[in-house]
C-alpha cells in the first residue's frame, strides 16, 4: 500500500533505540469518553458500531491527535472484538462496561468457540479501518494497532465481564490446567492472525495489553500468560517477514503486562520491542531488570492527571529524567480515565515536551 510518507517517526526510532531529538509520548485511551467530541459522537451511535464503522473509527482515532501534540495515535477499538470473532456475544452497558452475557463456565463450553475463524472475515472492518486511518493521518504521526492478550481475554470470556478478583478464570487454571492451556492457545491463534492482519493493513506499531496479569502470581504468570506472549510476538514477526506474497514488514512490538512487575527480566527475554510499565514500577529499577536493549514506556499513574497543572508538569519532568532520553517512550501507567480534564492530558503532554528537548 502506498500511504503518505512519515513526517514524525519519534515513535519508531524510539522503539528501535535510535537518537531522538525529544521524547515521543502517547497516551493509552487517548482517544475516548474523555474527550468531549468523542462523547458527541457516541450520542449517536453504540460503542460496537463505532469499533465496526471505518469511518467513525477513523473520525474518533484523530480526535486526539487533533487536539494535542502527541507523537503516535492508537487504533479506536476494544480487545473485546477477539471473543466476538470466536463466536461469543459481548454487549457494552451503560454504567457497567463489557458484559458477555454468556460466558465460558466449564471446559466443555469451549466447543462453542469458532476455531477457525477467518481474522479477515470476522474483523476485516479493523483492517479497512487501519487502512482508512492511516491514509487521513496524512503521515502527522504513525498508527498503533493492538490486541488483548490471551490470559486477559481468557478472565473476560470466563468471568462474563469485569470482576475484583477473577476468581473463576483462576478457578480454571488452578482446576483444568490443561484445558485453561488448550482455551489460551486457542486465543493465541487468533490474536496472532489478528495483529499479522493489523500490519499488513498499515498498523506500525503493535501493542498486546496484558491488563490482568495482575491477578496472577509469578509461577501462575510464568504457566498461563508468558508462553502466549512470548508466542504472539515471534509469530508475528515471523508472519510478517515470511508471509505469502514475499513482502517484508517490519513493526515493533510492545507487550504491557500490568502489574506484572516480578516478570520484566522475562518479558525482556523476548522478542517484543517495547516493555510497557504501569505507574508501581520504579524506571531505574526496571531498567536494571530489563537490560539496555530494549524500550521502556510507560509510566504516570493516571490519577496524576488530577493534580494542577504546574504539578502535572513537573511530575512529567521528573519522569522522563528517571527513565532518560535513551530508548524511552511517555505514557501513563495505565489508560486515562473518563473524567480527565482534557486540558490536563495537554499539559502532561508539554511537559514531556518541556523535560525532553
Amino acid at each position: 500500500m502506498n500511504f503518505p510518507p512519515l513526517k514524525n517517526d519519534l515513535l519508531l526510532k524510539a522503539a528501535k533505540g535510535e537518537d531522538v531529538e525529544r521524547t515521543p509520548v502517547w497516551v493509552m485511551r487517548q482517544a475516548g469518553r474523555y474527550l468531549p467530541e468523542f462523547r458527541a459522537v457516541r450520542e449517536n451511535h453504540s460503542f460496537f458500531e463505532i469499533c465496526q464503522t471505518p469511518e467513525l473509527v477513523a473520525k474518533v482515532t484523530l480526535q486526539p491527535i487533533e487536539r494535542f501534540d502527541l507523537d503516535a495515535a492508537i487504533i479506536f477499538s476494544d480487545i473485546l472484538v477477539v471473543p466476538q470473532a470466536l463466536g461469543m456475544t459481548v454487549e457494552m452497558r451503560p454504567g457497567e462496561g463489557p458484559v458477555l452475557p454468556q460466558p465460558l463456565v466449564s471446559p466443555e463450553d469451549i466447543v462453542r468457540l469458532d476455531k477457525s475463524v477467518n481474522v479477515d472475515d470476522k474483523l476485516g472492518y479493523v483492517s479497512k479501518a487501519i487502512t482508512l486511518t492511516r491514509t487521513q493521518l496524512d503521515g502527522k504521526v504513525p498508527l498503533i494497532g493492538f490486541a488483548g492478550a490471551p490470559w486477559t481475554l481468557m478472565c473476560y470470556m470466563i468471568e462474563g465481564g469485569g470482576s475484583r478478583t477473577m476468581s473463576k478464570a483462576k478457578r480454571w487454571i488452578y482446576h483444568w490446567p490443561v484445558k485453561s492451556k488448550r482455551l489460551l492457545s486457542i486465543i493465541t491463534d487468533v490474536t496472532v492472525n489478528y495483529l499479522t492482519m493489523q500490519a499488513k493493513a498499515g498498523a506500525q506499531l503493535l501493542q498486546v495489553f496484558e491488563s490482568n496479569a495482575e491477578f496472577l502470581g509469578p509461577e501462575q504468570f510464568e504457566k498461563f500468560s508468558l508462553p502466549y506472549l512470548r508466542e504472539i510476538a515471534t509469530r508475528v514477526k515471523s508472519n510478517l517477514i515470511n508471509n505469502v506474497t514475499g513482502d517484508s514488514v517490519e513493526v515493533p512490538m510492545t507487550v504491557f503486562a500490568k502489574g506484572a512487575h516480578y516478570a520484566l527480566k522475562e518479558l525482556s527475554n523476548s522478542d517484543y520491542d517495547i516493555i510497557g510499565l504501569d505507574w508501581t514500577v520504579d524506571p531505574i529499577e526496571a531498567r536494571k531488570q530489563v537490560g539496555p536493549t530494549k524500550t521502556l514506556q510507560g509510566n504516570l499513574d493516571p490519577c496524576a492527571l488530577y493534580s494542577s497543572v504546574t504539578e502535572i508538569e513537573t511530575l512529567a519532568k521528573e519522569m522522563v529524567k528517571k527513565f532518560g532520553k535513551t530508548r524511552y517512550i511517555a505514557n501513563l501507567g495505565h489508560g486515562i480515565y473518563p473524567d480527565v480534564n482534557p486540558d490536563h492530558l495537554k499539559f502532561f503532554v508539554d511537559g514531556i515536551h518541556k523535560a525532553s528537548t
